[in-house]
C-alpha cells in the first residue's frame, strides 16, 4: 500500500465501504488493467474472509479478502467494489496453480479496505506505518514436519528474550498446534502485540518446555 498526492486534477475519489461489514457470496466487481488492457473489469462474488496466506516474497499477508473474480497481473492496486460502487479492498494477488503453474482460476485476494484506511491514515500523519498490528516472535524458521525450527534469533527480540535458542523447535503457540511455518504464521496472525502466550519448544538435547513470550511488533512498522 502507498499513499500518493496529486496536485491540479479535478479528480473524484472513489467512495470507499466497509469491509467489516462484507459477506461471503456477495458480489463484488474488480477493476484493473490486466495484462495491460486498461479498464478492465470482471465480477464474482466474496469467496472468504479473513484468509492468511504468503505473497512470493515470503510475506505472510493475512485477514484478506478471497473473490472468486478474476485477478491477473496488472489487477494489483486495482479496485474491488461491491455492486454500489464502493471500493471494500485492494486487489493484490492471485493464487498459484500447483499444477499448471501461473495464477489459479478463481482464487484471487484483496488487502480490505478498513486495512487500507488504517495503513494510510498512519502513513499521512507519520511518514511511515507506525502500527502493523501484527505479532512478532523475532525468529527465522524452518520446517521439521513436526514443529517449527528455529533456525536464528533476533538479538532482543521477543524471542532472545523469552530464551528461545538456535536449534529450538516450536510445537505450540497460544494453545494452538504450529506443524509448520505456515501453521505459526497463522496463529500469530491471531495474536495482537504485547500479548503474552505460551510457546512450547522441544530443545536439542529432547527436552521439551513451555515458555512466556510477550509478543513484539513486528519490526516493518518502524518504516
Amino acid at each position: 500500500l502507498a499513499v500518493v498526492r496529486i496536485n491540479g486534477l479535478n479528480l473524484a475519489p472513489a467512495p470507499l465501504g466497509d469491509s467489516q461489514k462484507i459477506r461471503v457470496g456477495q458480489l463484488v466487481i474488480a477493476i484493473g488493467n490486466p495484462y495491460g488492457f486498461q479498464y478492465t473489469v470482471t465480477s464474482g462474488v466474496v469467496s472468504a474472509l479473513g484468509r492468511s496466506l504468503r505473497s512470493m516474497s515470503g510475506r505472510l499477508i493475512d485477514n484478506i479478502i478471497q473473490t472468486d473474480a478474476a485477478l491477473n497481473p496488472g489487477n494489483s492496486g486495482g479496485a474491488l467494489v461491491d455492486i454500489e460502487g464502493r471500493v471494500i479492498g485492494i486487489p493484490t494477488l492471485a493464487a498459484s496453480d500447483p499444477q499448471m503453474g501461473g495464477a489459479a482460476a478463481g482464487i484471487g485476494f484483496a488487502i480490505p479496505s478498513s486495512d487500507v484506511v488504517d495503513i494510510a491514515k498512519q502513513i499521512i500523519d507519520n511518514g511511515h506505518v507506525v502500527n502493523s498490528h501484527r505479532a512478532y516472535l523475532g525468529i527465522q524458521v524452518g520446517d521439521t514436519g513436526s514443529g517449527v525450527y528455529v533456525g536464528a534469533v533476533t538479538a532482543g527480540g521477543p524471542a532472545a528474550k523469552a530464551g528461545l535458542v538456535v536449534g529450538d523447535v516450536i510445537t505450540a503457540v497460544d494453545g494452538q498446534t504450529t506443524a509448520s511455518s505456515d501453521a505459526l504464521g497463522s496463529v500469530l496472525a491471531g495474536l495482537k502485540p504485547g500479548q503474552t502466550v505460551t510457546v512450547k519448544v522441544t530443545h536439542q538435547s529432547g527436552t521439551t518446555a513451555s515458555v512466556k513470550v510477550t509478543l513484539g511488533e513486528y519490526p516493518g512498522a518502524t518504516g
